[in-house]
């Protein structure tokens, strides 16, 4: 049986006293991609906000490397989380080499990840395009040997080729090095062809979860979702 990693046990998490999401379960073992679909809205990041101690649990509790906690997300980072958000995570005036430098991550383990960071050393970070931005915040956050990888939305905004390798790099981290990954993503035939399983989350609810390809099965449905949480 799998390490299980992460848990919302119950989780009902907000803004104030209001909850988003409400009564979420959901968890990650060690060695799988999970990802966490929904529409615009729907309680994804504050969901991973709360599994990574941004925010406080309203009810019910969360669980890392089996045990229910209440720490800050600094004290998880430090025993084995990486929370990349929506916002790609480096210091723009910051050169590529430098950002490494500071997350402790060595150049040739970023350059096995994203051979493109080995030419752009020494570019700061804010002159690099959106996607070589995003190859170096999820060099950095690899590099560092989380037990636990919460992204959310790697591909925003960003070219279908670059998204592949992104998501190739997070499927390897879990298939090689038994990372497991809690993965919110909007391309959802992408996010389907490399998770293991699936949660969707309507209105801050958990309303579907199963294997990629029982979820998968359902694809209209979950579209539709996303379609009317655009309209609304």
């Amino acid at each position: 049986m799998s390490e299980r990693l992460i848990e919302a046990v119950g989780l009902s998490a907000g803004y104030g006293r209001m909850a988003v999401v409400r009564d979420v379960d959901l968890h990650v073992d060690a060695g799988e991609v999970v990802a966490l679909l929904g529409a615009n809205g729907a309680g994804k990041t504050t969901t991973l906000l709360t599994l990574a101690g941004e925010l406080s649990p309203l009810q019910g509790e969360v669980r890392f490397l089996g045990a229910t906690t209440r720490s800050p997300m600094h004290v998880r980072c430090r025993n084995g989380l990486g929370f990349l958000t929506e916002e790609r995570s480096v210091i723009m005036e910051m050169s590529v080499a430098e950002n490494l430098k500071l997350a402790g991550v060595a150049p040739a383990a970023a350059f096995e990840q994203f051979p493109q960071l080995e030419a752009l050393m020494g570019r700061p970070a804010g002159l690099c395009s959106g996607g070589e931005q995003q190859m170096l915040s999820l060099a950095r956050a690899l590099g560092r040997a989380p037990k636990v990888l919460l992204a959310d939305e790697l591909s925003l905004g960003l070219a279908p080729l670059v998204v592949d390798g992104l998501l190739a790099a997070v499927r390897d981290a879990a298939d090689e090095r038994g990372v497991g990954v809690l993965l919110v993503e909007q391309h959802i035939r992408k996010a389907l062809s490399i998770a293991d399983r699936v949660y969707v989350i309507e209105r801050g609810r958990i309303v579907l979860s199963g294997t990629a390809d029982e979820v998968g099965g359902q694809l209209d449905r979950i579209e539709d979702a996303y379609l009317a949480g655009a309209a609304s």
